[in-house]
């Protein structure tokens, strides 16, 4: 492990403070590795060097929009080879949530969720991608380790 220090005005000192508090860290390391990693990922991400990713699509859509649901159910089945997993969730009468998670290639993965997003009546969509390293030959992935 490599060992580097760093300067914080007390203003900026206390705000950190309070943030790695917040969110449950044991101490400044811990929180800096894992702010440092997701700034690492969002740029291998925004490079496009991530080649892999898992993911998380969700969704809110009106269930009464005309073929809607057949058509989102329709684009993960021609897509099954990056579809792992979906939730439907009714969330009052007339929308539903869906949460799709997906592996595969990062560029492949992002055009899928823009066009299912893109689908006449889906509202709110996002995506949440997470690089990974795929072991070649074996198709098996892994997250950038936390350090």
């Amino acid at each position: 492990m490599e060992r580097f220090t760093i300067s914080l005005d007390e203003k900026l000192a206390s705000e950190f403070d309070q943030l790695i508090k917040k969110r449950g860290y044991l101490n400044r390391s811990e929180a800096v590795r894992d702010m440092l990693r997701d700034k690492l990922d969002a740029l291998r991400l925004q490079d496009k060097q991530a080649l892999y990713c898992i993911a998380n699509l969700s969704y809110v859509y009106n269930h009464h929009e005309r073929d809607l649901a057949e058509r989102l159910t329709e684009l993960q089945h021609h897509h099954h080879d990056l579809v792992v997993a979906s939730t439907h969730v009714h969330l009052d009468h007339e929308n539903c949530l869906e949460t799709v998670m997906l592996r595969g290639k990062t560029d492949v993965v992002r055009r899928f969720a823009d066009t299912m997003i893109a689908e006449r009546g889906v509202r709110h969509g996002q995506i949440n991608l997470v690089p990974v390293d795929v072991e070649a030959g074996h198709g098996h992935v892994h997250s950038h380790p936390k350090t």
